[in-house]
């Protein structure tokens, strides 16, 4: 996927909100992560319009520990009627969050982040 740079910007409140949902308690390495999301910033969209994002940890966040690179969480999502319609997926690199994916199921391409509520974390290991 071809990303397009951005003026960095910190993450949105929905940005921060799947972040976080996607971070469960107990699971190694998600507490260091959690850390980071208020030094995360937006630094590329993937494509006009996405609301899937890269991310850069800025100095002062605490690097987690043992993570490996690639995808550390992803999440089913669903639309009101319990019907699925997508996933996220939480990037991590070198032990730092790098990005935000909105994979979607649907023709039309979702014009922003799911809410947490819609989400149910299934990676877990």
């Amino acid at each position: 996927m071809s990303t397009t740079p951005i003026q960095p910007r910190p993450l949105t409140d929905l940005e921060s909100d799947v972040v976080t949902t996607l971070l469960p308690t107990g699971r190694a390495g998600a507490d260091e992560f959690r850390t980071q999301v208020p030094y995360s910033q937006v630094v590329a969209t993937w494509g006009v319009g996405s609301p899937s994002v890269d991310l850069v940890v800025r100095p002062g966040a605490t690097q987690a520990a043992g993570s490996a690179d690639g995808i550390f969480a992803n999440g089913a999502v669903t639309d009101r009627n319990g019907s699925p319609v997508g996933e996220v997926i939480l990037w991590v690199e070198n032990g730092w969050l790098s990005g935000i994916e909105y994979a979607w199921y649907t023709d039309e391409r979702p014009r922003a982040l799911p809410e947490p509520a819609q989400i149910e974390v299934l990676r877990t290991s």
